[in-house]
């Protein structure tokens, strides 16, 4: 995550592949159970499977992916030596074998790791999947003209931090070892208990090398999942993938593979996408999105009606929305007065910016509110439901400001309801009743990035918010808290310039734990001790709203994801 060039990357893995960006304690979804118009409900192959997108599936090739649990449209075609559980709700948060025949056997420190593939694995041309051609998947995401995925291995895999690809450096990685086609070993530079989540990213996909045409790749990328790419059109806006015959149900326990044919639509404005959703005629009665929530006024007009409502599907993905203060800026560097405004936030106020409700629940801890993230609950600076104006003012009393001060939040004109301008008029008011003054700051949304992700720019207070890799404290806390992962001249996300040793250090020994359960309570317990600090204000977790067509079945969303899951999906 110390990457400078991971700052458009990152912020698109968390708003794209995720949500395309999302609980209540270990809340899974509601009103996701599948459903149709009448008529047999039970899922059956055939037919085709429309996807209705916003944003174009760009870089189609597994190097150049940032993914969580192998992604939405991509999972269909390329495979990875583990993957996500493919079920509803929290039970969706678990990492499973994929290509693998296990999540990866361990030696006893964590630095080195080791997969064996199942037998009978096939390319989308009969060929057998190896464990070079996983190796040098890999190897080919170190190419600086393949950049984009998820920078882990350089900094986790022994002596893969210069490396350049093996376009450049033949050699390949030492660091991964192939003793026999079905057997991959890594070492690793630090133990690491959380490699299962990192072998979902799409850069453990295997390529066969005699087959790698460089950046040309992404468009017919060599399948070794249930579907192939028969058309790449305008760089991804329009996809059509049809069966891939040499795959095989029997190596794959995830992967549903129902429809006979998807194709996905891009460029699409978020209100023609609704508006066909909710009609579903024609082919779109069989469409759904990965990537276009229901705004707050579409909600209300499909809650209002019984059949749009049946055809909802709701989730919740790792993601918290926060106020960010930078300690080294004035009068942010006092801890009473980061604590004053963490008293005085309004977060009923919040949530209703957010859309209400339905589409935001309040958030008083950093990490998202699920099991597997170590979620525990706490409120160190309780301010109600409407926020608690005397307490804020006697803090600021205590750090001499008797009569108030005026500071300035810097946020987004993006109308996204996380950053906007609606969430920063709702802290604004909020704080005006404690005797805080707050004028506005808006920014365009790539002067705000570039702005709160520098260090050398970064404001005193801000609007922020923050989407996990994989659904663990880890992907959460680290870059965010971890003071070796302060950017000085590149993408900075530690907004708090926190560089605490006793949480750096902490860091690293939850990192030595393979057992994941004990790994989350810690990164709860974490969370909290950073909390005590007051460098962020949590105010609201995302809820997840669709529409799906209505002889859509088989509805899963898991809350690694968050959204429906397009590899379980039948059409009627």
């Amino acid at each position: 995550m110390r990457q400078p060039s991971l700052t458009a990357r990152r912020v698109a893995a968390v708003s794209v592949s995720l949500v395309l960006a999302a609980g209540a304690a270990a809340c899974g979804p509601e009103d996701n159970d599948a459903k149709s118009s009448g008529g047999d409900s039970t899922p059956h192959k055939g037919g085709t499977l429309t996807v209705l997108n916003s944003n174009p599936q760009q870089d189609f090739d597994p190097a150049r992916l940032y993914t969580s649990g192998g992604g939405n449209v991509p999972s269909l075609v390329f495979r990875t030596l583990t993957t996500r559980n493919r079920e509803n709700g929290a039970a969706g948060a678990k990492v499973v074998p994929d290509l693998a025949t296990d999540t990866g056997r361990p030696s006893k420190d964590a630095t080195v790791w080791t997969y064996t593939l199942k037998k009978g694995l096939k390319y989308e041309d009969g060929t057998a999947i190896t464990s070079a051609d996983i190796k040098y998947g890999i190897e080919r995401s170190f190419a600086p003209e393949l950049s984009g995925g998820a920078p882990y291995l350089r900094d986790w895999l022994v002596g893969a931090a210069d490396y350049q690809g093996p376009y450049k450096d033949k050699k390949g990685l030492a660091a991964i070892e192939t003793p026999d086609d079905r057997t991959l070993v890594f070492h690793l530079n630090k133990p690491e208990g959380e490699f299962p989540y990192l072998a979902t990213q799409t850069q453990f996909t295997p390529v066969p090398k005699a087959k790698d045409t460089g950046t040309k790749y992404e468009e017919h990328p060599v399948s070794s999942g249930p579907y192939k790419v028969v058309t790449n059109q305008n760089d991804g806006e329009h996809l059509v993938l049809e069966r891939n015959k040499y795959w095989s149900a029997s190596t794959d326990a995830e992967r549903k593979a129902y429809p006979d044919r998807i194709d996905v639509k891009s460029g699409l404005d978020s209100s023609v996408i609704n508006q066909r959703l909710s009609a579903s005629q024609g082919a779109d009665a069989a469409a759904v999105t990965t990537d276009t929530n229901l705004g707050p006024a579409e909600l209300a007009k499909v809650t209002g009606d019984k059949e749009l409502a049946s055809r909802v599907g709701t989730g919740h993905f790792g993601y918290t929305n926060y106020i960010a203060f930078n300690p080294k800026v004035k009068p942010f560097d006092d801890v009473k007065v980061r604590q004053a405004i963490s008293y005085a936030v309004d977060r009923s106020s919040v949530v209703n910016a957010a859309g209400g409700s339905a589409l935001a629940e309040s958030a008083t801890t950093f990490l998202p509110n699920q099991k597997s993230f170590g979620y525990e609950p706490y409120d160190l600076f309780p301010a109600g439901a409407t926020g608690n104006a005397a307490k804020a003012k006697e803090l600021l009393k205590q750090a001499g400001h008797p009569n108030g001060l005026t500071v300035t939040l810097t946020h987004s004109n993006s109308k996204d309801f996380e950053t906007s301008p609606e969430i920063a008029t709702a802290v604004q008011d909020a704080l005006k009743k404690a005797g805080i003054t707050v004028k506005l700051q808006g920014l365009e949304e790539n002067d705000y990035s570039d702005t709160i992700h520098s260090v050398k720019t970064e404001p005193g207070f801000f609007l922020a918010h923050w989407g996990a890799d994989w659904p663990s404290g880890g992907p959460f806390l680290a870059p965010i808290f971890d003071g070796r992962q302060i950017v000085k001249d590149g993408a900075n996300f530690n907004t708090g310039l926190l560089n605490d040793k006793s949480v750096n250090d902490e860091i690293d020994a939850i990192n030595k734990l393979t057992d994941l359960d004990a790994a989350a309570k810690r990164w709860g317990a974490l969370d909290k001790k950073i909390g005590e600090q007051a460098l962020t204000v949590p105010l609201f977790h995302p809820v997840y709203k669709r529409l799906y067509g209505k002889d859509i079945k088989n509805v899963v969303i898991s809350d690694w994801t968050g959204v429906l899951d397009i590899s379980q999906v039948a059409v009627k």
